[in-house]
């Protein structure tokens, strides 16, 4: 009689309860979707959500996790990434990279560059080393001017990470801090192989600028800060997080840190 009333078929009633049903025997994930959601700040979408639930041991679908983030009304907020690139002066270094972004164990090939962060007019400037074994960023410095100091304290702690057997190919684009004879003089020092980007082309050096983008995506671009200081500070907490909590589908749904200490104890 409800039914008649309400002009309602009995099939799209009965099709109502089924999925009321359905989504109640999923509160439980629902629980650990959403706080895995808010435990990355937004920036995971369904599916990392599912490679991090698959973690823990639980096998889901990402079919089922997309679909009860959208009823949820959950989604990544990371911004799509841009390539930029950076044009030093012309180089004699040759480009031994070649686009070759995969390593077969660590500390075999590095990348580096520089980034600009800006916060109230004033510069932030980042310098980091990426392990293009596992992408982790084996070190990094950041100051408010773009001097060599700045490359220089990265390279310095980068290079006291290795042990006496590696020698790895360190690339880099044109920029005038990586032709300084000091930088050279330290890889030559070091065992450390130079390689340089193309002049103009940000794809020769394609890893780190996705590091970039993803950096400023996920944490600069959905902050505000006040300060210089106060962006530091969150700078080194996103690293340290990207390092050793932030899983990759390439390295099969583990973090830097966490694949590294897997295949080392392999």
């Amino acid at each position: 009689m409800l039914l008649k009333v309400a002009e309602l078929s009995r099939s799209t009633f009965y099709y109502q309860v089924k999925a009321q049903q359905l989504d109640d025997r999923h509160a439980g994930l629902k629980r650990r979707i959403h706080a895995l959601y808010e435990r990355h700040k937004g920036r995971y979408g369904y599916r990392r959500i599912t490679a991090a639930l698959r973690q823990t041991g639980e096998q889901v679908n990402h079919k089922t996790v997309q679909r009860l983030m959208q009823h949820l009304g959950l989604k990544s907020l990371v911004r799509p990434k841009k390539y930029r690139s950076y044009r030093g002066q012309q180089a004699s270094v040759p480009n031994l990279l070649a686009r070759q972004f995969q390593a077969e164990r660590p500390n075999q090939k590095w990348v580096t560059d520089v980034t600009e962060f800006n916060v109230r007019g004033e510069k932030l400037y980042l310098s980091p080393v990426m392990d293009l074994y596992n992408g982790e960023i084996v070190s990094y410095s950041m100051q408010k001017r773009p001097a060599f100091s700045l490359v220089g304290g990265m390279l310095k702690k980068a290079l006291a990470k290795l042990a006496d057997q590696d020698a790895p190919l360190l690339h880099s684009d044109q920029g005038w801090q990586y032709q300084m004879p000091a930088y050279r003089r330290k890889l030559a020092e070091q065992g450390v192989t130079q390689s340089m980007s193309r002049k103009g082309n940000c794809l020769d050096n394609a890893a780190m600028e996705s590091f970039f983008g993803t950096l400023k995506s996920e944490y600069f671009y959905l902050n505000s800060f006040d300060t210089i200081e106060q962006l530091q500070a969150g700078i080194r907490h996103y690293i340290h997080y990207y390092n050793h909590e932030r899983i990759k589908s390439k390295l099969k749904g583990l973090s830097p840190v966490q694949y590294r200490a897997q295949a080392l104890s392999a």
